[in-house]
């Protein structure tokens, strides 16, 4: 994944399968607590989360919420960025860049997961996570496995 270009790679035994528009942070990359930055670094996915739910459902605390975004968007404005679709969380797998202590970016609860935005993707648009197209994200999640890696770069 690289933040500059705005791209995630999916790649299966060394060969790219298929490359995703992403957004990330409206902040600069940072692997610390509370920087609301994207994490660089090695990552896995530690877990996947949503399988089964339709393209938009809106998770709140990784829990389904039963509507759609359009839904709570029209029912609660202030909901600006929400979580959608699907989650792959991801766990640091470098101790002291982005595991344990003050830079730990399971703690930092950072997923790789749908928006509500799908026109915006492309644009930096999260508070640390990356985002993807709903459909992508779908799409991606069904081809990913817990434990496989994540590298994420500027």
């Amino acid at each position: 994944m690289r933040i500059s270009t705005a791209t995630l790679q999916f790649f299966r035994l060394g060969a790219l399968v298929k490359s995703y528009a992403i957004s990330t942070s409206k902040r600069p990359p940072s692997n610390i607590k509370n920087s609301l930055g994207t994490p660089r670094g090695l990552h896995e996915i530690a877990e996947r989360i949503g399988a089964g739910q339709p393209p938009g459902m809106v998770f709140k605390a990784r829990v389904p919420t039963g509507r759609h975004f359009n839904e709570v968007l029209e029912r609660e404005p202030d909901n600006d960025n929400l979580i959608t679709s699907r989650i792959l969380w991801l766990r640091g797998l470098e101790t002291g860049v982005n595991r344990g202590g003050e830079v730990d970016t399971h703690d930092r609860y950072v997923y790789i997961h749908g928006t509500n935005h799908d026109a915006r993707i492309g644009e930096p648009l999260s508070s640390g996570c990356v985002l993807m197209r709903n459909l992508d994200i779908v799409e991606l999640f069904e081809q990913v496995r817990a434990g496989d890696q994540v590298w994420i770069t500027d």
